[in-house]
């Protein structure tokens, strides 16, 4: 039977009841609300109420960090991408972190609505190792399936296209890299992916240079996000370019964020303040000594950016202009 649960169709077996279901999806029923068709089902009357065909369903839980609205980000202020909406402008890799469980926590702490996946081959020597599936529900967060370590179109195309058969995901994040020194974008290779993708039918946020020719370039592609690097992968280096990054900024018709070099706080509001749209990382929480405070850093430093920048800063001046009126001065 197929039901629509969290905006997305499920086939579940059978007819079951609320309770069945939630025992199906592994749900303890009592951390969780149920609503069926804009109707909410209490939880005492989970085992009597069976659900039928096309029913949709919204289950929903509480969660701490402040993943949701907040003071910090308004609801009239989303960041939208692909035309889906979403509160947290931060968006965070799963890679370089100690174990699973620190990758689920930091995550947490982040705030993050987003997080990049890689497409890696399953260990079938071992089909009872943990996944990262395990421990990063992608009924939670949205799952971004990432092209990292491809060097050709073609194997980001092919890596994508496995992504998408594993996880129906159509929203993904190119990047075709052009060495392994420097794993800066390879300009050519990540065009022609670009459009093999999009003719295929994906919504592509797109790694690329901080040059504004290229990434104007793929936004008339059709990428429905532009990401330009602040540094090399990996650097921590902060926004080498500023003056790029603006420029991308103010001329693109969808969302820019800037991807790859963050190291620090500070960098990642310095982003904001240029009216980035968001700012996706990595190394910057999973390298830090405490990756679960830093992930709570890097939320805090990412919202305050973006009211700085939506406040619009003071006015740049050569000389002093005191704060206090000389009026009335004894």
């Amino acid at each position: 039977m197929r039901l629509m649960i969290n905006g997305e169709a499920r086939e579940v077996a059978g007819e079951p009841t609320v309770a069945e279901l939630l025992g199906q999806l592994g749900l303890d029923a009592r951390k969780i609300a149920v609503e069926r068709n804009l109707e909410i089902v209490r939880r005492a009357e989970f085992e009597a109420t069976r659900l039928a065909e096309g029913d949709r369903l919204e289950i929903v839980h509480f969660i701490g960090g402040g993943s949701g609205a907040d003071a910090a980000a308004p609801a009239e202020d989303p960041f939208v991408v692909a035309g889906r909406s979403f509160t947290s402008r931060l968006l965070v890799g799963t890679g370089k972190y100690k174990d699973f469980e620190e990758t689920a926590r930091a995550i947490e702490a982040s705030g993050a609505e987003i997080v990049t996946v890689a497409v890696r081959r399953v260990n079938v020597t071992d089909p009872s190792a943990p996944m990262l599936m395990d421990y990063v529900d992608p009924r939670r967060y949205v799952y971004l399936p990432n092209t990292a370590g491809c060097f050709t179109a073609d194997d980001a195309v092919r890596t994508l296209r496995l992504a998408r058969e594993a996880g129906g995901w159509n929203l993904v994040k190119l990047e075709v890299l052009g060495d392994h020194k420097t794993l800066y974008p390879d300009v050519t290779e990540t065009l022609k992916a670009a459009e093999a993708l999009i003719r295929d039918g994906f919504d592509v946020m797109v790694y690329t240079s901080d040059d504004p020719i290229v990434a104007k370039k793929l936004e008339d592609l059709g990428c429905c996000a532009i990401m330009p690097l602040a540094a090399p992968i990996g650097s921590g280096l902060g926004i080498q370019n500023p003056v790029n990054i603006r420029i991308i900024v103010e001329q693109a018709g969808v969302p820019v964020l800037v991807d790859a070099g963050v190291g620090t706080p500070s960098e990642a509001a310095a982003a904001m303040e240029l009216g980035c749209d968001g700012v996706l990382m990595n190394s910057a929480i999973a390298g830090a000594k405490d990756p679960v405070m830093m992930a709570r850093a890097m939320k805090a430093a990412v919202e305050a950016g973006r009211l700085g920048y939506l406040a619009g800063r003071m006015p740049r001046k050569f000389y002093a202009d005191p704060s206090s009126p000389l009026a009335g001065l004894i």
